[in-house]
């Protein structure tokens, strides 16, 4: 348990990469449901001077922004999208809309009578226009039309004096404005009203996909059990403090993180490890906020505020990794910039030219023509469900243990060629004992293992807890009056007056102590006491359960290359490398030695293949920052390695970088589907129209169609097997 919670405190320090880098703060953009506006809107913060930093998150619905430049952002907000409201997070407990059935009477209304007044136009249509009483044609189409088409005509006239010429509701008024000018009264009436429906189910899909990722990070607990003299009350988590003794209840979500006082129970760590084994809970024990209570009563003593959480931490981290965008996705924002105003002039020139130097050709024909390449322009099935899916394959991601922090990173998995792993704690389990100790020049076994205790007393690595445990004796801390840990090499230190050096083969080297080569079945630390070895040490390492499944995996997925580096010796790494049948190992590498290598390897890429690193130890850190892919080990790691990592594994096991690659990939097709569907059918309507072969009523369908599947399409993102 102790591991889960030093993996969740780390990952915090991989958070703040997005909040405290910039002092951002995440905000609920509420009432945001037009992708085409969140761009518009980061696109001009971004324009004002120390909002540079800020990113919407159009799939959460959030936005990270300065809280000193909140009003200013309000009111830029204002101008470009009406509606769309600043909330503090703590102003709105969830960050959608309104579940099916609610708030929906009124639309439904609207649409009904809309959808009455039109019927009885177009069945009356024949006698209404032939009568003296032709006016009520008019009185019948527009109320229907001015129902359903009012707001999209105020936001268009709005925008028009912003300068705001190409967005939906300019083209929607166009259209169908132009529509009535050619007496084309019940299409105008039929694209407005279809267009109000389709925004109507496009919320409801963008609702229902933002509750879909929510749900399956649903590990925020609604409530907790503070326990006041012997009795317990529900509050909110937000309420306890630190030092308050809660009661989790069978089945109930541990609310904070905390100290077991009383009870035995097994836990349900799978929100944030992935992992399906419960977990044992007892006195004394660490349970963290998001683990599930499956059986006994437990009493816990609150460690940490709900704001510093492992649920708080991971929520935030998942969440603001919309704020970093995949190539794809930024390539069809700049995309739809440039492609709505391309459709605009393009109809324009499809309503002029034609009749100039087509003989018999009119105006209202090819106007009626360049009115349908309006309403097909739209390019909302892509910047609405691109986004969605991205954040999909995010979530579904971290559902399975693997948190990756951006949709850049989501992408560049899809394009792995080659895994390059480090060997201690990452393909083995870092879990070492001493299995054999030779003593030389006159000393005795026992004492080399004082002397290497010694050496290692302040020391957290899993050697240096393996020697501690091996010896069993007590240090006198106070007699150790130096100590100097050289990255690489080992350690040196000075007790009781006594210069002791223990580490690899190339500290004696460059100490120039005179000793034996060792090989043996693990690592070997050598001793040295006051410039003369002692001797060495051998400490055995097992390889992890599923690194062989990791590794098979991989190679299935297509990856090239698997390799190993490590600070061992050569011996080590061959018999570990065989083992897993890598491709290749490199030993005895310095930590600025693993980043070279790397960069090597790097050059031998072919072009848009990426490679990863896969650690967790410090010495980690820079390698992990200069691979293409980062990934941290989270459950045994670093707090460098996991602050510099792309992706964190949050249950150590190797396999789930196989499992990140493929809801990659998964995510990747989704998102190709959806470009391929909403792109084909519109270029399939633009030659209709252009050749006079469709309709407005089947442009109109066809635009809020594609939308709505594209954006169901995306929720597939969730669910990877």
């Amino acid at each position: 348990m102790s591991e889960t919670k030093t993996m969740i405190n780390r990952i915090a320090s991989g958070t703040k990469l997005f909040s405290d880098k910039h002092n951002l703060k995440k905000y609920i953009l509420k009432g945001l449901d037009c992708a085409t506006c969140a761009e518009k809107i980061e696109r001009s913060l971004n324009e004002f001077e120390g909002m540079e930093n800020v990113k919407v998150n159009f799939a959460s619905g959030t936005i990270l922004l300065d809280p000193k430049h909140v009003h200013t952002a309000q009111k830029i907000i204002d101008s470009i999208e009406p509606g769309v409201v600043l909330e503090e997070p703590s102003d709105a407990k969830k960050q959608v809309a309104p579940k099916n059935g609610e708030n929906f009477k009124k639309p439904l209304i609207i649409m009904g009578i809309s959808f009455l007044l039109l019927a009885i136009g177009i069945i009356f249509e024949d006698f209404l226009h032939h009568t003296p009483y032709a006016i009520a044609e008019y009185l019948i189409f527009i109320t229907a039309y001015a129902l359903v088409g009012w707001n999209v005509v105020a936001k268009a006239i709005k925008n028009i004096f912003k300068g705001n010429f190409f967005n939906e509701n300019f083209l929607m008024t166009v259209a169908t404005g132009g529509a009535i000018v050619i007496h084309q009264l019940p299409e105008a009436v039929g694209v407005m009203l279809f267009f109000y429906i389709g925004e109507f189910f496009q919320n409801l899909a963008i609702n229902r996909s933002r509750r879909s990722i929510q749900a399956l990070m649903d590990i925020r607990p609604e409530y907790a059990n503070l326990k006041i003299n012997g009795d317990t009350k529900k509050v909110s988590p937000e309420a306890i403090n630190v030092g308050d003794t809660i009661v989790v209840k069978p089945g109930e979500k541990v609310p904070l993180d905390g100290i077991v006082e009383e009870g035995f129970s097994f836990l349900d760590t799978s929100a944030l490890t992935g992992e399906s084994v419960p977990r044992k809970a007892e006195a004394g024990d660490e349970v963290l906020a998001g683990m599930v209570n499956t059986s006994g009563l437990l009493t816990v003593r609150v460690t940490k505020k709900f704001e510093e959480s492992s649920a708080a931490k991971i929520l935030d981290l998942v969440e603001n990794a919309g704020s970093r965008k995949a190539p794809t996705e930024k390539f069809i924002t700049k995309f739809s910039r440039y492609y709505t105003p391309a459709v605009v002039f393009g109809a324009l020139a499809l309503a002029v030219v034609p009749p100039l130097i087509i003989p018999g050709a009119t105006f209202s024909e090819w106007v009626y023509r360049a009115l349908i390449l309006l309403v097909i322009s739209c390019p909302c099935a892509l910047v609405v469900s691109i986004p969605l899916g991205y954040f999909g394959g995010i979530g579904g991601s971290s559902k399975s243990g693997v948190l990756i922090k951006g949709a850049n990173y989501l992408e560049a998995l899809t394009n792995l060629h080659t895994v390059v792993f480090d060997k201690t704690g990452t393909l083995t389990k870092g879990v070492f004992r001493v299995t054999d100790v030779k003593p030389s020049n006159g000393f005795t076994k026992q004492e080399v293992l004082k002397y290497a205790a010694i050496a290692e007393a302040n020391s957290n690595h899993p050697i240096a807890k393996s020697i501690l445990e091996a010896y069993e004796g007590n240090i006198d801390q106070d007699k150790i009056e130096k100590y100097e840990e050289i990255s690489g090499h080992g350690i040196k230190a000075v007790y009781d007056g006594k210069e002791i050096s223990a580490g690899n083969d190339r500290l004696l080297h460059r100490e120039s102590i005179v000793h034996e080569n060792c090989v043996g079945e693990g690592t070997v630390v050598y001793i040295a006491v006051d410039g003369t070895f002692a001797g060495y040490i051998t400490i055995a390492d097992e390889i992890k359960e599923d690194a062989v499944k990791a590794l098979t995996e991989l190679k299935k997925l297509g990856v090239k290359r698997t390799l190993m580096l490590t600070g061992d010796d050569h011996s080590v790494a061959k018999k570990v490398a065989s083992k897993l049948s890598l491709d290749a190992f490199f030993a005895n590498l310095l930590p600025e030695d693993k980043v070279s290598k790397v960069e090597e390897l790097m050059k031998e890429l072919p072009a848009k293949a990426k490679l990863a690193f896969v650690g967790d130890g410090i010495n980690d850190a820079p390698v992990i920052t200069r691979a293409d892919v980062g990934v941290a080990m989270g459950g045994l790691g670093s707090d460098a390695a996991i602050e510099a990592a792309d992706v964190v594994i949050m249950d150590d096991a190797p396999s789930k970088l196989a499992t990140a690659v493929g809801v990659a990939r998964h995510t990747r097709k989704i998102i190709i589907q959806n470009i391929v569907l909403a792109l084909g059918v519109k270029a399939i309507f633009v030659t209709l129209g252009s050749f006079g072969m469709a309709t407005m009523w089947e442009a109109v369908f066809a635009d809020v169609g594609v939308a709505l599947l594209a954006i169901l399409n995306s929720t597939r993102a969730l669910r990877y097997k």
